[in-house]
């Protein structure tokens, strides 16, 4: 199992320095990966831009969105970030991506929500033509093509969500899957859908599967914690109660979803956190590496 720390990028309070000080940290002690949590209609702080300073302050760990919403990007901005990004980390990038459910973030960014699916299919599509250099930008001279980013390997791609776009999206496009949220059980179902639809589509290999929990490790915030959660997920109605009250926030209930999500078959686990306070690194690491 791949563990790897969420940086506290849409958490209240938290600071351009700070972030950059829990990459170090979370390097440090040997997490895999840092990830972000984002959301277009939400005050927060940037993914890939984010990504792209820790890959500076950092020099081996890895770097992934989890996940962003691609069809509020256009095609060719999204290609040309997520390339610099990899390049400039040294290839230490996995971008996460999925549609999304709340029309809240597709309005301040200009897009459709409701066709948000195709374009999601004709997105990845372009991105692999792109990320190989291929032309797909007009020119300065009429009919002229060319690539929107210096050539470079694929990005890996880890698909987010629940349904059968999400399964067929893995099987064709994907590094694999990110259940970005919902706990181990909700997981599982799909887990095994990807698996064989992997099977079927003759990937070699098995899929990066990646689960997510929200932690916090000082129990006496729990409920910051808790407050955070709510106030994120308000748009989600009752649903908020269940996510904030899924939060792992003692030792126990944090060892003891990492091996929920192990029995489940997920090979990778963020613990994402719910307070941006960088001892938060040292108090997980204590009890998960």
């Amino acid at each position: 199992m791949r563990i790897g720390i969420g940086i506290p990028n849409t958490v209240p309070g938290v600071t351009g320095p700070l972030i950059l000080d829990w990459a170090r940290r979370a390097e440090e002690r040997g997490f895999a990966f840092v990830s972000t949590i984002g959301r277009v209609g939400y005050p927060s702080y940037d993914s890939l831009t984010a990504l792209a300073a820790v890959a500076g302050a950092t020099t081996r760990l890895g770097l992934m969105t989890n996940a962003v919403l691609g069809p509020t990007y256009p095609d060719a901005v999204l290609a040309k970030i997520t390339m610099t990004v990899a390049q400039l980390s040294g290839g230490r990038l996995t971008l996460g991506l999925g549609v999304g459910a709340r029309e809240s973030d597709y309005l301040p960014a200009e897009r459709d929500f409701a066709s948000r699916g195709a374009a999601f299919d004709r997105q990845l599509e372009f991105l692999h033509r792109a990320w190989r250099g291929e032309p797909v930008a007009t020119g300065d001279f009429p009919g002229e093509q060319r690539p929107v980013a210096p050539p470079g390997e694929d990005v890996p791609v880890l698909i987010g969500g629940h349904g059968k776009r999400a399964v067929r999206r893995t099987a064709r496009w994907g590094a694999g899957w990110t259940g970005a949220g919902g706990g181990p059980r909700r997981a599982e179902p799909t887990i095994k859908e990807i698996r064989q639809a992997w099977q079927d589509a003759g990937r070699e290999g098995e899929p990066r599967l990646l689960g997510l929990a929200y932690f916090s490790a000082d129990d006496s915030r729990a409920d910051d914690s808790d407050r955070y959660l709510r106030s994120y997920y308000a748009y989600a109605g009752d649903h908020a109660n269940t996510i904030a009250e899924g939060a792992v926030r003692t030792p126990s209930a944090i060892r003891g979803i990492l091996r929920d999500f192990e029995s489940v078959g997920c090979n990778e686990l963020t613990f994402t956190p719910t307070l941006a306070d960088v001892s938060e690194v040292d108090r997980l690491a204590d009890l998960v590496l």
